[in-house]
């Protein structure tokens, strides 16, 4: 918001100090959107493990008073992508008990399916529903993006296009 703002002043008072401003911190998330990606695909196989690990951490909390949110967003997770845990239904067995899963694990959702049951429940994990889910919407993911990207250049050619047209004008930032 406050790149944005920064710009759009600069733009509108001709003032070369803040389209200045306006393009070295654009410049600066740019670059740090870069190396990000560039690091998540070089240690990919630290971010899945880590992905992993708390996810399976954040298990744990489930039943945890105040957690309200995070039962809610599992049990959502489970019923959307039909999964059960991270990895298997095996992962709630000590949070919840031997042979006891969430009922939104069960492929037929009733009250107390998931107590004593392995047979109808989802057997694919969740961390790979998701990660399939990512693999077949990457081109959606792409696209924003590149047109994030764009948007991000475009900003960057605009605000430096206009720093040069007022210098050359010679035109001075009037209080």
């Amino acid at each position: 918001m406050v790149t944005g703002f920064l710009g759009c002043l600069g733009a509108i008072k001709e003032n070369k100090c803040l389209l200045l401003s306006f393009f070295i911190i654009l410049l600066i998330i740019l670059l740090a959107e870069l190396i990000l990606l560039i690091l998540f695909f070089v240690y990919m196989d630290r971010v899945n493990e880590n992905a992993k690990q708390d996810l399976k951490d954040g298990l744990l909390l489930y039943n945890t008073e105040n957690n309200v949110g995070l039962k809610n967003a599992w049990n959502i997770i489970q019923a959307e992508m039909h999964c059960c845990g991270v990895t298997d239904y095996t992962d709630w067995y000590p949070v919840l008990g031997e042979n006891t899963v969430p009922d939104r694990c069960c492929m037929e959702n009733s009250q107390d399916c998931g107590h004593n049951s392995t047979s109808l429940v989802w057997k694919t994990g969740c961390y790979e529903k998701v990660k399939m889910w990512f693999d077949d919407n990457k081109h959606v993911l792409g696209t924003i993006g590149m047109c994030i990207l764009i948007i991000q250049i475009l900003g960057m050619a605009f605000s430096m296009t206009l720093f040069q047209q007022i210098h050359r004008t010679g035109k001075k930032y009037d209080a």
